[in-house]
């Protein structure tokens, strides 16, 4: 079918989104497990992430608020680019934009899990958004205007 092509960096971004969430429990898990022992037999119940935020090392946090990060402005995506599948628009300058847009998120989350320097991670980030704005307005062009 015509458009459809748009679902490869949907499927892709969602891999991608899983990737991190192995990288974020191969780290995590043994933070947490070097962690001091309490006595209190109920000291880790009903525990968060953000509890472990100053009790394991940072670095191993900036995995688990990429995983995060991924469940934010990328489901505007996935919607999106649903849209633009069923409506016959999943192909050509979508399409590119669509890979551009799962390439700078796999980008945006390689440097926030190492390097971390907030400008650069903005950067990136702003970039990826004015790809997922091109394609939210020709979303809106097609259904619009239809």
């Amino acid at each position: 079918m015509t458009g459809m092509e748009i679902l490869k960096p949907v499927v892709a971004l969602a891999a991608w989104t899983m990737v991190m969430w192995l990288w974020m429990y191969a780290t995590r898990i043994p933070a947490i497990t070097a962690l001091p022992k309490s006595d209190d037999p109920n000291a880790d119940v009903g525990w968060t992430g953000a509890k472990l935020e100053g009790l394991i090392d940072p670095k191993i946090q900036w995995k688990a608020h990429n995983y995060n990060h991924l469940h934010e402005a990328p489901t505007v995506f996935y919607a999106v680019a649903i849209v633009l599948a069923l409506v016959g628009q999943g192909q050509g300058v979508n399409l590119m934009i669509a890979w551009a847009y799962v390439a700078l998120r796999v980008v945006h989350s390689i440097f926030q899990s190492t390097v971390n320097k907030v400008a650069p991670r903005f950067a990136l980030f702003a970039l990826s958004s004015v790809a997922l704005m091109a394609l939210v307005l020709h979303a809106a062009m097609a259904v619009f205007t239809a």
